[in-house]
C-alpha cells in the first residue's frame, strides 16, 4: 500500500485557535482564526513570540486541542487504503511528545501508534505523500508534498491544496 504521513497540528488539530484562546484570555483580547489570516501568530502580536512557548511548554496545552471537523472519519476511511503516519514536529519541544501521544491514542485509537512519528525534521520521512500546513515541510519531502489549508497559509501558492478533510477524501478515494 502507498503510505500517506500527515502532520498533526493544523492538519489534524486546531493548533493555532487554542493559542488565541489562551492568550485573548491572558491579554483581554478578541483575536479570531480570521486575524490570522495569511499571517503567523507572532506576525499578528509580537507578543505570540514569547507566549507560544510558554503554552507549549505546558502539557496539558497539547491535551486540549480540538479535532480538525471530519479528520478522524476520512483519516479511518483513508486506512482502508493506505498506510497512516502521523507525523509531527516535536522535538524543539520535548514536553509535547508525551501529551501528544496521548492525544493521538484518544482521538486516533484506530491508528497504531507504531505509525506516529515525533520529529524534528520531516525531511526523513519515506511516504508517498506528506499532507502539511507548513510550505518548508513539503519542500524538502521527496514523495508528493499537500498543503493543508490553514490560517497562516491562505496566500501560499505552488503547492497542491486541500481546504478541508472532504477534499482530503475527494483526492484520495475518488
Amino acid at each position: 500500500m502507498k503510505r500517506i504521513a500527515i502532520d498533526m497540528d493544523e492538519v489534524i488539530t486546531h493548533f493555532s485557535a487554542s493559542c488565541l484562546a489562551l492568550f485573548n484570555k491572558e491579554y483581554n483580547k478578541n483575536y479570531t482564526a480570521e486575524d490570522l489570516q495569511g499571517k503567523l501568530l507572532v506576525e499578528l502580536d509580537a507578543r505570540f513570540a514569547d507566549k507560544v512557548d510558554h503554552y507549549l511548554a505546558n502539557e496539558s496545552f497539547f491535551l486540549q486541542l480540538q479535532v480538525i471537523k471530519d479528520s478522524q472519519e476520512v483519516i479511518q476511511k483513508l486506512s482502508a487504503h493506505y498506510d497512516i503516519y502521523i507525523v509531527t514536529a516535536a522535538m524543539e519541544f520535548p514536553a509535547s511528545l508525551a501529551p501528544k501521544y496521548q492525544w493521538l491514542k484518544q482521538h486516533f485509537s484506530f491508528l497504531n501508534e507504531k505509525n506516529f512519528v515525533f520529529c524534528g525534521d520531516k525531511s526523513i520521512i519515506h511516504a508517498d505523500y506528506l499532507i502539511d500546513d507548513t510550505p518548508s515541510n513539503l519542500d524538502t519531502f521527496m514523495g508528493q508534498g499537500i498543503l493543508f489549508t490553514a490560517p497562516h497559509n491562505r496566500n501560499v501558492t505552488g503547492y497542491t491544496r486541500l481546504n478541508n478533510w472532504e477534499e482530503v477524501a475527494a483526492y484520495f478515494l475518488s
